[in-house]
């Protein structure tokens, strides 16, 4: 009974009423109702069922406020949804609403003339897309292979998210010290240094990888760490930025740390 009531509440304050008198209303039905009523849904060139689109959205959203746990693949049947997500306009404009809200942030700040005022940022899925080598391992549907990870990575190929280097570069003009903080080893740096370059960063303070007294650390901890050492230094890390809760969440965290989307793998 209530789910009816909630139904027709709903239905009541999209329907709009012209009449000029009550006997002689004319109902028109919303262009937002009609949708709900739509059998598929249409993702780019492809559509798909329904109740998939719905169920796979939810599950990304379960993803994204960090409800859906400990997970290593996504859903056999979100797979074109994740690919659909991924190379359509809703992930650019998903990633493009947090770097702007990032940068009303950032724009809140009093930046010293110190140099102490620090923005931490992840790489992968925050500052560089792993898209492509993601196209040929079905969106994160297989079970991850580092070697095959690795190899894309000394590839040095992966292109900048756009609106994460547009607000790198408005960061640094306004006088924050960037640092990269990554989940990647330290037998990395020279491809990741290249590839960071490559992709248009620049003048970032410090590249931090993982070292061998890093080696099995989960994110949160081994990256709580670092953050910790920083601050331990004297930087005041305004805002922090990554794709995965473990790079934000622990101890040492942000005055305000910013989740990009990422609905194709989990970091513990």
């Amino acid at each position: 009974m209530a789910y009816a009531q909630n139904f027709i509440a709903v239905l009541f304050i999209s329907f709009t009423f012209v009449s000029t008198s009550f006997s002689q209303s004319i109902l028109g039905i919303s262009p937002q109702l009609l949708d709900l009523f739509a059998i598929n849904r249409v993702f780019r060139h492809r559509k798909i069922p329904n109740d998939n689109a719905l169920y796979c959205d939810s599950w990304r959203f379960t993803v994204e406020t960090n409800n859906a746990g400990l997970w290593s693949r996504i859903p056999e049947r979100c797979i074109s949804f994740v690919q659909d997500y991924t190379t359509g306009d809703r992930y650019s404009s998903d990633s493009a609403a947090v770097a702007d809200l990032s940068l009303e942030f950032a724009n809140t700040v009093k930046v010293s003339n110190d140099g102490m005022d620090a923005w931490v940022f992840d790489i992968d899925e925050t500052l560089l897309s792993n898209l492509p080598y993601y196209v040929a391992h079905g969106f994160g549907s297989q079970i991850f292979d580092e070697i095959a990870f690795d190899k894309w990575v000394n590839e040095a190929n992966a292109p900048a998210i756009p609106a994460s280097l547009k607000l790198y570069k408005e960061l640094q003009q306004r006088g924050f010290t960037i640092f990269l903080l990554t989940g990647r080893s330290e037998y990395q740096r020279n491809e990741t240094e290249k590839n960071m370059v490559h992709a248009g960063y620049r003048n970032w303070e410090r590249l931090i990888l993982r070292g061998p007294s890093d080696k099995g650390k989960l994110a949160t901890q081994y990256k709580s760490e670092k953050r910790k050492e920083l601050e331990d230094e004297g930087y005041r890390i305004r805002g922090n930025s990554g794709d995965q809760w473990s790079d934000l969440m622990g101890f040492a965290v942000a005055q305000r740390s910013f989740k990009l989307p990422n609905p194709m793998y989990y970091i513990a």
